[in-house]
């Protein structure tokens, strides 16, 4: 049985003001409840990880972090490294964002890197694929997502799947307010399923979370959360604001 996870993807949004504001009003509505049977993360920018860290301590929300380097330390001006986001207990990362493909120039190898820097360091790593419009238009979704996801696994052989998250953005649908509908995202879900389990086996793919991004809101996630493939979501805009980001982490699963 694969846990649902809920992350928050805050991108370059909230000062730490602004932050200690969001949780004060998050923590109370989310510690209400009992959500023993999903994982809940916030991913906030890295001037606000170490803040963020201390008021999570004492709570079930996982504290995230939006890129890594792939190496411990060195000359890598402007870089963070997987060992400093473990020593403030991140616990999991986000590496290929389509922002970080289509506006930062990173490709798969580097991504690749990444993936890779962070499952060694003890970090679960979210591996985001996805086609941009035109290469839907022009049939090339499975084409693209296949070669994200081979070319940023390829560092990993041997794996616990336990410790690798997936997550498909379609970029056209990345804060534009256009929703790919379920029946599109289990589509893909289901294509990539079956990838993981060419890349490792049946009993490991199976158990690997899948999880979906892309203009996700209160209003589409219960519809979203149905399909069989689809182990969570990845949340940008909807997550800036505490209620509407508790309303998407408190759905009856």
């Amino acid at each position: 049985m694969r846990k649902a996870l809920f992350l928050g993807n805050w991108k370059m949004h909230h000062t730490i003001l602004e932050t200690k504001s969001y949780f004060e009003k998050f923590l109370r509505l989310l510690l209400k409840h009992n959500f023993s049977d999903r994982t809940v993360g916030i991913a906030p920018p890295f001037t606000s990880l170490f803040y963020v860290h201390s008021l999570l301590k004492e709570t079930p929300v996982k504290l995230c972090a939006q890129n890594a380097h792939f190496e411990e330390k060195g000359p890598f001006t402007g870089e963070i490294s997987p060992l400093m986001l473990k020593e403030l207990e991140v616990e999991y990362v986000i590496l290929g964002h389509s922002e970080r493909r289509h506006l930062f120039g990173e490709g798969d190898e580097l991504i690749q890197r990444r993936v890779e820097g962070v499952y060694r360091a003890g970090l679960v790593p979210i591996l985001c694929v996805g086609e941009t419009l035109n290469e839907r238009k022009e049939g090339k979704t499975f084409e693209r997502v296949e070669t994200q996801l081979k070319k940023g696994l390829a560092g990993l052989k041997e794996i616990n799947p336990e410790r690798i998250v997936i997550a498909y953005e379609p970029v056209w649908a990345i804060g534009t307010g256009v929703n790919a509908t379920p029946s599109q995202a289990e589509e893909v879900h289901n294509f990539i399923r079956g990838l993981l389990e060419e890349l490792y086996d049946e009993e490991r793919a199976k158990r690997i979370r899948i999880l979906y991004g892309g203009s996700v809101t209160p209003e589409n996630v219960n519809e979203l959360m149905r399909e069989p493939n689809i182990d969570g979501v990845l949340v940008g805009g909807a997550s800036l604001d505490p209620e509407k980001f508790f309303k998407i982490c408190s759905i009856n699963l």
